[in-house]
Order: structure tokens, then C-alpha cells, then sequence
């Protein structure tokens, strides 16, 4: 169990919520996970601190990024529908107002897509924050990747090489990867230079 965590998880959803924070951790910490792990939440989380002075409302997009891979099945197409759900189902709980879990649960739901509208900074900082790892230097990108393969290492290769490339198209499709500040032309270029090797 992350103790750096936790403590961040106090200070964002306050004494009362410390078994919420502890079933949250391990699921980060299931052991089918290779790169949707405690390690992605730290990265996510610290995104959201580097970018909060865009977001509306920055303890609710922290809180969001909790939740984000909350419920992560590679076998499953609905884990942010169920992530977005146990929010819903945990949040007012923890003394959230339906407004904020409502909040909350959008977020959730819009790193399906990754496509904020334009006057969404809440989306746009959770979504940046969530994509950054697209414009990390090549090698850092590269095991990113592996561990993305390893998490679906049930799936065989060629059906892999397919779904794979169609999501990543579906990033370079976007009017950018990027809403608020990143890497843009970096996160391009790893992307295309995936999308090659497969």
C-alpha cells in the first residue's frame, strides 16, 4: 500500500474516506495491471497539480483521475462506465454533493473519448493529464507501449496489432491530443512511429 498516496488521498478526500482511498489503491495495485497501476495514477495525478491553475474546479478533476482506471479489465470495452459508477456509487459517501460526484463521473466518462469541448478546462486538464505519457521520450513512450501489450497479452497478435492501431488513429484524429499544454508534435510522432511497427 502507497503511503505517498494515501497521504495525497487524506488531503484531497479527508479522514473520513480512508477505506475508499485503500480499496482505490489496490485496485491500481491488481496484479493483471502492467501499466494502469499506482505508477499511472502518481503520473495522472501529478499532471492534474502541474496543470490545476486551468481547471474550474481542480479537487474534483483530482478526484476524478482517482477514479479514472478504478475499474481497469483489458477483457472488458466498459471500464471507464464502470469506473464512472463506482464513483457514483462511493463519492456521496464520502460526503461528496451530487453536483461534485455528478461532476466527478463526467470526468470519468470522457477519458473514453478524450475529446473535451472547448470550454470544458475540467475535461481538458484530466485528459492532458491522462495523455501525457503520449509525448514522453521514445524509450520512456516504448515501454509505455509494452506494457499496454503486456496487458493484453490473452489477445493474439494480429487481432492486438488491429485494435491497437485504431486507437491510436483515433488520438491522431483528434483536433489535438493536447487542450491546455503538452508535447503535441512529440505524442504525434511516437504515435506514428507505433502505428508503423505494428
Amino acid at each position: 500500500m502507497s503511503e505517498k498516496l494515501m497521504t495525497r488521498w487524506r488531503s484531497l478526500a479527508g479522514p473520513g474516506a480512508e477505506r475508499l482511498g485503500r480499496e482505490l489503491i489496490a485496485r491500481y495495485d491488481e496484479p493483471h495491471r502492467r501499466y494502469h497501476t499506482t505508477a499511472h495514477l502518481e503520473a495522472v495525478l501529478a499532471g492534474v497539480d502541474a496543470l490545476a491553475g486551468h481547471a474550474e474546479h481542480p479537487d474534483l478533476v483530482r478526484m476524478a483521475a482517482w477514479f479514472h482506471d478504478a475499474v481497469y479489465d483489458p477483457r472488458n470495452a466498459d471500464n471507464e462506465e464502470r469506473s464512472a459508477r463506482l464513483a457514483e456509487r462511493a463519492l456521496p459517501e464520502a460526503g461528496l454533493s451530487p453536483e461534485a460526484v455528478a461532476t466527478v463521473a463526467r470526468l470519468v466518462r470522457l477519458t473514453v473519448t478524450h475529446d473535451p469541448t472547448p470550454d470544458d478546462t475540467d475535461g481538458a486538464v484530466l485528459c492532458d493529464a491522462d495523455l501525457a505519457i503520449l509525448g514522453a521520450p521514445e524509450e520512456v513512450y516504448a515501454a509505455y507501449a509494452a506494457a499496454v501489450r503486456e496487458e493484453y497479452a490473452f489477445v493474439p497478435e494480429e487481432a492486438f496489432r488491429a485494435g491497437r492501431a485504431a486507437v491510436l488513429r483515433s488520438l491522431l484524429d483528434l483536433p489535438a491530443i493536447f487542450r491546455v499544454e503538452g508535447p503535441e508534435a512529440a505524442a504525434r510522432a511516437n504515435i506514428e512511429a507505433e502505428l508503423e511497427r505494428l
